[in-house]
């Protein structure tokens, strides 16, 4: 059986011009053996060899015509083998084992192996040399056993090494689409831990493997960075954890600077490739490895076999490891991890470098911008708060102002404590993880509901796993949504909805209406939000006046 490796990036093998190509081609097939029948058969073709050709005709021009409306059914992998049942009737009407016909089979065989692979192209392979057989048994006349064991057997060879070579053609596109991919590293707003997650679970995908692990050590630093990615977890986040560096030695000092792959003898069916073996790149060789050097690695992966690669770094050293259970990880396997972490990671540390700078830059203007928020944002609502304060004190108990200005005045310390506690998360440079964010968006709501009579229903996705960047940004998109709800509406209940699906984060802010049909308008805050963050933003409409505002970003 063939990985994920092969066919993880969706149906690459061809693609809806190529598809066309080779309708076109069937159908030219078509017509000249027609042509070949008329022009040849003296004095006149037989009916039902005719019938053969002409219904081979018609099937070409249906698929033809189904290949130009882009029609799923004229890709179809029966396709092919209707192809090798056809080749066989020809076969059959001219002639058994001497009929030139018997090289169409090459035609099912290099559609099914270029578009599907090795498997599937030697099930036509094997296919097309038993039905050939069959044809030639059915019009018995195998004068020449010679003849027809030739045939078959150049039409196995030459099947099965066309098998291969599309198996090769679909691997190369393959590689060359996650290659592209790991390239189009997702938004650096959402930090550094998300591009390597991305990077990891892509890569994870791609061979098959059961886990994903990258260890790095700066230069002299008594601890190294560990993240890992496992299959079964496909919506974690592979944030980097701190770990003694003589815990992790095995797996920093395991063939340095080379490409390895192990193999554990315990693995069923390949005792004889057993050990763990490492790339000269000097030589372009491949050499067994001596020692318990991959027991070791194996210990820690908790895996029987994997392939392991250099990370190139500027300051430090890094190695990249896929696991799997099982023995499908080959030496071409090894080498194209080397080739993923050559192009990916230098351009992830190159981000890293640069959110670096950014954040010592933003730090200061942090500084600044929360004095800023202290002097002149903050200190005016304290003195309004004295202000409300004096006021109620003066009023009567009994005034029916009394209790709107006490509503008001604890309204005002409300807002001096948000503010006071955003200045000192914004000095800081603290964002939200996942837990604040939840926290943040509950308090959020109960201060609606408490002060200007609002129900906000919050209703957060179990699947929601986000970067703290990422968090912050859509707490703050969710509060000028309800700002909205607030100001712009007469609404008295209103929703917030929250998840993560197929890559994308989705954030629903909607409310009920008065019964008429609400005007057309575009949150622009909102929208402008959304799309520095590569997202979308749409207002959907419902009977009843109800409104909703749909946010998409990509994670």
């Amino acid at each position: 059986m063939f990985k994920n490796k092969n066919d993880s990036h969706g149906q690459l093998g061809l693609d809806f011009s190529d598809g066309s190509m080779v309708a076109h081609i069937r159908l030219l097939l078509a017509v000249s053996a027609l042509l070949t029948i008329f022009t040849e058969s003296a004095p006149e073709p037989d009916h039902l060899d005719l019938a053969v050709f002409i219904g081979y005709t018609l099937h070409t021009t249906a698929l033809f015509v189904l290949s130009l409306l882009h029609k799923p059914i004229a890709r179809s992998r029966l396709i092919p083998w209707l192809d090798a049942c056809w080749y066989a009737m020809m076969v059959i009407s001219t002639g058994g084992s001497g009929s030139l016909f018997f090289l169409f089979f090459f035609f099912a065989i290099l559609t099914a192996s270029f578009r599907w692979g090795f498997e599937e192209g030697a099930r036509v392979t094997v296919a097309s040399t038993l039905l050939f057989f069959a044809a030639c048994g059915l019009e018995q006349t195998v004068d020449v056993p010679s003849t027809l064991l030739l045939r078959a057997t150049f039409l196995l060879a030459l099947g099965y090494m066309i098998a291969r070579w599309g198996q090769s053609e679909m691997a190369l596109r393959n590689r060359l689409a996650l290659l592209r991919d790991v390239n189009q590293l997702s938004n650096p707003r959402f930090g550094v831990d998300h591009t390597v997650t991305s990077v990891m679970r892509k890569t994870l995908e791609f061979f098959g493997g059961d886990s994903c692990v990258l260890v790095v050590r700066n230069d002299d630093q008594p601890t190294c960075i560990y993240r890992t990615v496992k299959r079964n977890a496909p919506d974690e986040i592979a944030r980097a954890q701190h770990v003694d560096a003589r815990a992790m030695a095995p797996l920093l000092d395991f063939a340095r600077e080379q490409v390895a792959l192990y193999q554990s003898p315990a693995l069923p069916g390949i005792r004889l490739r057993a050990g763990w073996r490492i790339h000269d790149n000097a030589t372009g060789h491949w050499s067994k490895g001596a020692g318990q050097d991959g027991d070791s690695v194996v210990e820690l992966l908790d895996s029987p076999a994997f392939i392991a690669a250099p990370v190139p770094l500027r300051r430090g050293e890094g190695r990249i490891y896929v696991a799997s259970k099982h023995s499908d990880l080959t030496r071409a396997d090894a080498l194209f991890l080397a080739h993923i972490a050559a192009q990916a990671f230098p351009v992830i540390e190159n981000i890293e470098l640069l959110d670096r700078i950014a954040s010592e830059a933003a730090s200061q203007e942090r500084k600044k911008i929360a004095h800023d928020l202290h002097d002149a944002v903050i200190q005016p609502y304290i003195g309004l708060k004295i202000a409300l304060h004096a006021m109620s004190r003066k009023v009567a108990p009994e005034n029916p102002l009394a209790e709107d200005l006490h509503r008001i005045s604890e309204m005002a310390s409300q807002v001096i404590t948000d503010l006071r506690q955003y200045a000192g998360r914004f000095n800081n440079g603290a964002v939200q993880g996942e837990s604040a964010f939840l926290a943040s968006l509950h308090r959020q709501a109960e201060q609606v509901r408490k002060f200007y009579g609002i129900d906000i229903t919050i209703s957060v996705d179990g699947n929601f796993c986000v970067s703290d960047r990422l968090a912050a940004e859509v707490y703050h998109v969710i509060s000028e949504g309800l700002a909205n709800i607030r100001k712009h509406t007469s609404a008295r209940r209103g929703a917030v909805r929250v998840g993560c699906a197929e890559g994308w984060l989705n954030i629903q802010i909607e409310n009920e209406g008065a019964g008429a049909q609400p005007a057309d308008f575009t949150p622009r805050s909102i929208a402008d939000r959304a799309a520095a963050l590569g997202g979308r933003a749409k207002v959907l409409k419902a009977n009843g006046g109800r409104t909703a505002v749909h946010i998409e970003i990509p994670v």
